[in-house]
């Protein structure tokens, strides 16, 4: 079981996760409503590298707002005193794991057997 200052330590990086990846979600909006529309005088290579760029800024966008919807799940984990309860084996996650991954929902040993049988299952 966690301990209050422990589990406001947790509140506290997970709502600054979720403030530093509603600021990027901004910029990223901000990026696609402001490219540069004049193509005229640019090279394909140019055009290229842009489209790379903006590609790869709509996939981290992507990724982030996936992220922030497991924060808020860990933050309602949280108000329901349920943050350092394994969702497989009921058995307490560590402090330590949960301040490296606060958006975990497994112990060690669950995510160790479940990356296990991950690795099983991949072709050679």
């Amino acid at each position: 079981m966690l301990t209050p200052e422990q589990t406001n330590q947790l509140k506290t990086l997970l709502e600054a996760d979720l403030t530093r990846l509603g600021d990027h979600a901004h910029k990223a909006m901000e990026f696609t409503m402001d490219r540069d529309r004049d193509r005229i005088g640019r090279d394909s290579m140019d055009e290229a590298t842009e489209e790379e760029v903006y590609s790869t800024a709509l996939r981290l966008a992507d990724r982030e707002s996936f992220l922030v919807v497991k924060i808020r799940e860990a933050i309602a984990r949280i108000e329901k005193g349920e943050i350092d309860e394994c969702e497989e084996c009921a058995e307490p996650i560590g402090f330590k794991r949960l301040l490296a991954r606060p958006v975990t929902t497994l112990c060690f040993e669950c995510k160790s057997a479940r990356e296990q049988v991950e690795a099983d299952e991949r072709p050679e």
